[in-house]
């Protein structure tokens, strides 16, 4: 699993061997596995598509669960801000498909989330690497 190599900013990303629709597929078959509710769907790249813009795929999946995401925001209410969770499914311009999240460390150390309740948190990226496997 090759890593993009970009500036430390508290995001992961991951190399996909599968196409941007099979990847996405992958992500979203991961969540639901886990009874996670998926809340959107956002395809940035068919809305530009749709204004006459040409952009690589660029989808974002927004997914949580209020029995893990709620005492999150009880204990660390700015964290509302980054949740429900995101993962972000791309092309680059090389045609290599990527899953990009922002990590749970980087989210304890943004908002000051209790160590006890990282857990809550860690989902992210059993689904995201299951996504890409």
């Amino acid at each position: 699993m090759a890593e993009l190599k970009l500036p430390d900013n508290g995001m992961v990303h991951l190399n996909s061997r599968y196409t941007t629709s099979e990847t996405l597929a992958r992500l979203e078959a991961a969540v639901q596995s886990k009874g996670i509710h998926i809340h959107a769907a956002i395809d940035h790249s068919g809305d530009a598509a749709a204004a006459g813009l040409a952009m690589p795929f660029t989808r974002l999946l927004i997914f949580g669960n209020a029995k893990a995401g709620t005492p999150l925001m009880i204990a660390a209410p700015t964290l509302a801000i980054d949740l429900p969770l995101k993962v972000l499914v791309w092309e680059d311009a090389d045609g290599r498909t990527w899953v990009s999240y922002n990590s749970p460390e980087y989210l304890r150390k943004r908002h000051g989330v209790p160590d006890e309740m990282m857990q809550n948190l860690a989902a992210v990226r059993v689904i995201a690497e299951e996504s890409v496997r």
